[in-house]
Parts: structure tokens; sequence; C-alpha cells
């Protein structure tokens, strides 16, 4: 049985995760990438207001790590295996 703390974090996390853009941001993020804002608003085709707004929901649930780098802000998954979402999303649609 889940302790009621881990099942409560869980679920903060994936009402984060779910949102397309939010979901195609933790699939940019698999495999150890490390992202900045201007990647990840570029690759998505969309504002870069927009990609801020959604990464700070993510990095504020605990789905993201960020870092600053200079003026740039690079994000990680905190989580490695929250990538795994994104893949199970994408076999049930087979």
């Amino acid at each position: 049985m889940i302790e009621l703390k881990k099942l409560e974090t869980a679920t903060e996390m994936l009402k984060a995760i779910a949102h397309p853009i939010r979901i195609s941001i933790v699939g940019m993020l698999d495999s150890d990438k490390k992202l900045s804002v201007t990647e990840i608003h570029e690759a998505l085709n969309i504002e870069q207001a927009v990609a801020s707004h959604h990464l700070s929901i993510l990095k504020n649930k605990g789905v993201l790590f960020s870092e600053r780098v200079g003026k740039n802000c690079f994000y990680t998954l905190k989580h490695q295996r929250l990538s795994q979402i994104v893949d199970c999303i994408d076999k049930c649609q087979q």
C-alpha cells in the first residue's frame, strides 16, 4: 500500500502533466535531456511566455528541475520515470 502523502504528491504531479503542452514538454525531456526555454518554445511552436508558464507549473509541482546558466534556464525531468507516462499515453492510442 502506498502512503497517503506519496499518493497526494503523485496526484499533484499527474494533474500538472495533464495538459497537451505539458505532456509534450515531458516527452521532450526524456533520456536525461536538458533543454532551455528557447529550445522548448521553438520546438513546440508556441510563444516563449506560454512555454515559461507551463514550465513553471511543472517545476512547482515537482515534475521538473531547473538550472540557470548565465541568461538561460535549462529544464530536466526531476524523475526520469515520468517520461514513461508519455510512452504509456502513446501506446494506449494504438
